[in-house]
């Protein structure tokens, strides 16, 4: 049971107020006092408006669905439904052109291109492991995985493994700083000759192409790391021939090390199960850990203990022999939750606040023990507090988020445009107008991405009534999902992103299978953009890559000139239209989905696991979070109500891919199988999700899973 203290005619949580009162403030020149009074005054002002909005949400969905029902069976007419989307509002219109404003941006957002972590703020190594994965190993990355055929043999160092190592690394070289002349394959010494990097090879010297591609160096001995830099990026050659690895170099070279995540996000939202106070509390303190630069976690691997910290700034001379240092970590952005949900964290006339205006008060304080550091472990250089934003739709909810956050400002005492946001393109009301989102925040944006899930699940949501859709493998080829991406490269380019904010993309979901991902991930700075995400530090080694292969400004300056993405694809769904399914198809798809679908909830509501590595039917292991979930959930829902499925048919798939997931987590001691009973509060949250998914507001599955967790946590 909360135990609550009073604080400015807000009911607090005991813990939460001690986090914020003896671990937030103090430091900061804001008293207790001016924190929740000037908080309570967001609420009183804020919170009504809040409300408003997701009133709108309702009610154009509900003109929505009459239209569509009212048109039932007839052909899709693009004419009528964009004029008719226009009437209701739905459609804003257009203003003039302009261009963001934002200012006082760090360089990994505003002019540099590289990858993008996502991860849990909640789990503190995992939060570590993606601050510190600024910098890391490409030898590691490739001997590993399967970017490379095959697998290491043996227990111990695999030669053989190593040598493919070595020689896919000197490919990559090759093509990002190139020697004259020779390959770094063929090199057998680098050595620094005054302010210039050598290499040595049959018996000659050779520069790089590329005069200024040598920036830094460390030596010591026969021990050196070169710094090279393309792109923006940073590799360090690091020389060692007495280590194993380097041994088995002719140039005594023991890895690659590779600049990486540029950027992190620390997320609040889809990949926690933050359900309560207690939660709220965990995901606050580590967000302050990672501002003031303090936050370590130990844990026990290979039968040692290990503690985790953030990484120190790498220290190199420069060709002249002047000192200077690198970042050591990602720039670290945080995701605070949407509009939608409230929690108990803070109790208001003895309702729950809006989770999301919680989120912006105290992440922001947070972050102010980064802003008042002059040196040492620093995530902003620039001033700056960064801030993701999802599930807002449309430019009235966007415009909402910036009176936030300048309320914030003001309760801290932070000069306007502090705040940095980036709005998350994921609902379709958003990305109709996308234009307007950006005007509504011009001045303090600095990121839109496009997420292919959350963007589906809305899509589903908002035509559920038009009919049934194509299966969902066949979505990502739908014309509505290209002008959706295209589009929002589109816009962020005309408005003056690139330059000044990031244009983003979305997740590779396959931890495990980089050989496919180094394949498919090079479309993302092809199609412009200047950040994706992916799934852990070794997948941002690999992406890194990418960003080496393409100059993603070059890129952008070309598509600059290709005709804007049409609207009228981007409102047409993807519908069957007539088309008759098999019952193999059909059958084939019910069970995915409810495989992944009862893989996910069951580790989120027993365990309060929000993001995990799920294997799929097949037993691939997939990274979800709760916007699979939402997509998979309306998906099923849809086909429930257009009569491609019956609910009898969903119940006996669940309870089928109930015995499989059992299956696949039996090695898990904390585990509690589902079946052969199905009367679990994890399967409930599953058929909940599948059985009342229409009326989810927006098809989103916080209000389900928050409560069934709730429910799981009492029982416990």
């Amino acid at each position: 049971m909360t135990q609550y203290v009073s604080r400015s005619g807000l009911s607090v949580a005991g813990e939460l107020a001690a986090l914020v009162e003896d671990q937030v403030l103090p430091g900061l020149d804001v008293t207790a006092e001016a924190f929740w009074s000037g908080f309570a005054r967001l609420v009183t002002t804020l919170a009504p408006e809040n409300l408003r909005l997701l009133d709108v949400r309702e009610e154009l969905q509900v003109q929505i669905d009459a239209w569509l029902v009212a048109r039932k069976g007839q052909p899709w007419d693009s004419a009528a439904y964009r004029a008719f989307l226009e009437e209701i509002g739905y459609i804003v219109e257009e203003g003039p052109d302009f261009e963001i404003g934002t200012q006082n941006v760090d360089p990994e957002v505003a002019t540099l291109a590289g990858p993008q972590l996502v991860v849990p703020v909640m789990n503190a190594r995992f939060a570590l492991n993606a601050a510190n994965a600024r910098w890391g190993s490409l030898y590691d990355a490739l001997y590993g995985t399967d970017a490379i055929p095959g697998a290491p043999e043996g227990k111990g160092y695999d030669r053989n493994r190593g040598n493919q190592v070595m020689a896919w690394a000197a490919e990559f070289l090759d093509l990002a700083v190139p020697l004259k002349g020779v390959s770094h394959a063929e090199v057998t010494v680098y050595r620094r000759e005054g302010a210039e990097l050598m290499a040595e090879a049959n018996g000659t010297l050779h520069g790089f192409k590329t005069p200024d591609a040598f920036v830094g160096y460390t030596e010591d001995g026969a021990k050196a790391s070169y710094l090279l830099q393309h792109n923006g990026l940073h590799v360090a050659l690091q020389i060692d021939p007495s280590h194993p690895v380097g041994q088995d170099s002719p140039a005594g070279l023991r890895d690659v090390l590779m600049e990486a995540a540029l950027t992190a996000i620390q997320d609040c939202e889809d990949s926690v199960a933050a359900v309560d106070a207690a939660d709220k509390t965990a995901v606050y303190a580590n967000w302050l850990g990672l501002m003031k630069g303090d936050l370590t976690e130990t844990f026990q691997k290979g039968g040692q203990e290990m503690t985790r910290r953030l990484q120190d700034d790498p220290e190199y001379l420069d060709p002249q022999g002047t000192p200077f240092t690198l970042p050591g970590r990602a720039l670290l952005l945080v995701r605070n939750v949407g509009h939608l949900m409230t929690t108990d964290a803070v109790l208001f006339d003895g309702e729950e606040v809006p989770e999301g205006m919680l989120d912006a008060m105290i992440t922001v304080a947070c972050a102010m023990h980064d802003l008042k550091k002059t040196e040492g472990l620093r995530n902003s250089r620039c001033g700056s507090v960064y801030v993701v934003k999802p599930k807002m739709h449309g430019p009235e909810e966007v415009a909402f988020a910036d009176r936030l956050y300048a309320g914030v400002e003001k309760v801290l005492g932070l000069p306007v445009n502090t705040v940095k946001l980036g709005v998350m393109d994921e609902e379709r009301r958003t990305s109709v107008n996308l234009k307007e989102c950006i005007r509504a925040v011009k001045d303090r944006l600095v990121f839109i991405n496009t997420g292919f899930l959350d963007r589906t699940g809305d899509e589903i949501h908002t035509s559920m009534q038009a009919g049934a859709f194509v299966p969902k493998a066949e979505m990502k080829d739908a014309a509505w999902l290209h002008a959706y991406e295209d589009g929002n490269v589109d816009w962020g380019l005309k408005l003056g992103l690139q330059g000044k904010a990031q244009i983003g993309k979305g997740m590779w979901a396959k931890p495990d299978v980089m050989s496919e991902m180094l394949v498919a991930k090079s479309g993302h700075p092809m199609a412009g953009a200047n950040t994706a995400w992916v799934p852990s530090p070794t997948a941002a080694v690999l992406h890194a890559t990418h960003y080496h292969e393409i100059n993603v400004v070059k890129r952008q300056d070309e598509l600059k000139t290709r005709a804007q993405a049409s609207l009228d694809d981007l409102l047409t769904p993807p519908l069957l239209a007539g088309r008759n399914l098999t019952g193999e198809e059909v059958s084939r798809d019910l069970d995915n989905n409810c495989q992944g679908i009862l893989g996910y909830v069951v580790r989120w509501i027993d365990q309060g696991v929000g993001c995990s590595k799920v294997p799929d039917i097949n037993d691939v292991g997939l990274m979800e979070d709760r916007a699979t979930l939402r997509i998979s959930s309306q998906y099923l829902a849809n086909w429930l109500l257009h009569g491609l499925v019956t609910e009898d048919q969903v119940m006996e798939a669940l309870k089928r891919m109930a015995v499989k997931v059992d299956g696949q987590n039996a090695g898990d001691p904390a585990y509690q199988p589902m079946a052969p009973d199905f009367d679990g509060v994890a399967f409930g949250a599953a058929r909940d999700l599948i059985f009342k998914g229409i009326a989810q507001p927006s098809g989103y599955t916080e209000p389900v899973l928050h409560a069934r967790r709730r429910e799981a946590k009492a029982l416990a």
